[in-house]
């Protein structure tokens, strides 16, 4: 979400009032010199993807504009004027061709979170150029691995300006096991409606704001967090775009079974979602199945992806996603039959009930790594706090990180240790880790994980994508104060 190297400024006037966007507060250390054979690599692991011959191709605008929330009109960032941006959706190893159009006064980028691509694509710098302002790109790889995934920009705090969308995968051998789908994007939004993204993130870094100082809002704890929900309370939580008052419908017919796959683009909140009068079957997380599991709510931190399985009712319900930790919820509704609206205030007895959590979930025994021992022990210690707001990784803010480091065909086990008193969800480019359950069973498959404060995580995966991929928490706000490193082959 956040590259630490140039400040900008993006100003545009709606009804009298400025728009900053797009805040860089710190220069990015200089790319470490790649092997001469990294190219070479990459090269060579593509090929070895699944290719289908087939081409998709898109185009995406990245631009200032208006933006319709179901009643505020306020002047942001988007992707073809959309929020969500529009859906991209390709088959396991069909090639998408993304030409994006750099309509910003600043340089930009998209990176798409979760896919396990080729490195010159990521979208993250310096494994892949910014676009310049005023000029495009065309992003060009193939996805090895069906799911649900998203896009965002690498370069800024735009993302927590509007420039998202949802990217699906699919695999044309999965069996149909739903007649209708339903695409959730959640998010914090407080752009045009209260202090932008960039004012914030100052105030945090000066002590003049946090959650709980901001006038008029607060915030409570979180047991499944551990402690505080997130550094700040929004005006706004969406659902697809929309505040909780002018919610969006999704029609359907009672005895269906629904395919939700929810998706949280949030900058500094995580949901838990719930849909009234059901009971969710959680098939997948981050894209990767899972055994299934009967719950009645699913907590998403920043970046995770949950799908799930419903069989729909008759009448109108409710779908809740409430800031965990904070005051407030987005809402969308589902209408199979004749019913009302019970309001924004209504909160479904699902949210305090079996809440389903990665900690808990085991991957599908097609997608667990294969048994192997670890070749490697990689550490990321988690550190910072709110008095100085200088989050850091090993010590050390993203300005003067020492790189993690892997060789080729490793198996690697990454241990994150959270030293803070907050929660980060743990995102890494490039490839999806297991879960190492504190139980000893196999956890799920996934490319972000919740740490929460003064506890510690592992995970293992193959060093199977040679390049210079991100490692930082998706907070965004963290981030851009220096949680983050790279991970390099060597």
């Amino acid at each position: 979400m956040v590259a630490l190297s140039r400040r900008r400024f993006l100003s545009a006037a709606l009804a009298g009032a400025a728009l900053t966007a797009c805040a860089r507060h710190d220069a990015a250390p200089a790319p470490a010199r790649p092997d001469a054979g990294l190219a070479e690599a990459i090269a060579r692991t593509e090929a070895a993807r699944p290719h289908t011959g087939r081409t998709v191709t898109a185009r995406l605008r990245a631009a200032p504009g208006d933006l319709d929330l179901g009643g505020p009109v306020v002047r942001s960032l988007a992707y073809d004027d959309r929020v969500a941006g529009p859906l991209l959706r390709a088959n396991v190893g069909d090639e998408l061709a993304v030409t994006v159009t750099n309509g910003l006064d600043h340089p930009t980028s998209v990176h798409w979170h979760g896919i396990a691509l080729r490195n010159d694509m990521d979208g993250a710098a310096p494994a892949t150029p910014e676009i310049a302002a005023g000029a495009a790109f065309t992003y060009r790889f193939t996805s090895p691995v069906p799911g649900t995934y998203w896009a965002h920009p690498h370069s800024g705090l735009d993302t927590d300006y509007g420039l998202y969308l949802p990217v699906l995968i699919d695999d044309p051998a999965e069996p149909g096991d739903h007649d209708a789908e339903w695409i959730v994007v959640l998010d914090d939004w407080t752009a045009g409606v209260g202090p932008d993204p960039h004012q914030i993130f100052d105030g945090l870094r000066s002590r003049r704001m946090s959650m709980h100082g901001m006038p008029g809002m607060g915030g409570a704890r979180s047991a499944l967090l551990g402690g505080d929900g997130g550094d700040v309370s929004y005006p706004y939580y969406l659902v697809n775009g929309r505040i909780p008052s002018a919610p969006t419908a999704f029609n359907a017919k009672p005895g269906q079974r629904l395919r939700l796959r929810v998706i949280n683009a949030a900058a500094d909140t995580a949901f838990r979602v719930a849909l009234a009068g059901h009971v969710m079957t959680v098939t997948h997380t981050d894209g990767f199945p899972i055994e299934p599991v009967d719950a009645d709510a699913v907590l998403l931190g920043m970046g995770e992806r949950y799908d799930v399985l419903v069989t729909a009712a008759d009448g109108v319900f409710p779908l809740a996603a409430l800031a965990e930790g904070k005051d407030g919820a987005a809402r969308a509704l589902l209408r199979t039959g004749a019913g009302s609206d019970p309001g924004t205030d209504f909160r479904p007895a699902e949210l305090a009930g079996r809440v389903a959590t990665a900690g808990a979930l085991t991957a599908a025994a097609s997608v667990r790594l294969a048994p192997k021992a670890p070749d490697a022990d990689v550490q990321a210690v988690l550190s910072g706090g709110m008095m100085g707001y200088d989050w850091r990784i090993n010590g050390r803010p993203f300005t003067d990180a020492v790189p993690l480091t892997v060789h080729e065909n490793e198996r690697a086990v990454l241990t994150f240790v959270n030293q803070s008193m907050m929660w980060h969800p743990m995102h890494l480019h490039g490839h999806t880790f297991e879960v190492l359950r504190s139980d000893g069973a196999t956890g799920p498959r996934k490319d972000t994980v919740i740490v929460a404060p003064m506890q510690s995580v592992a995970v293992a995966f193959d060093a199977d994508n040679p390049g210079v991929w991100m490692l930082h928490c998706h907070n965004g706000y963290h981030m851009d104060a220096g949680m983050m490193t790279t991970l390099e082959y060597v």
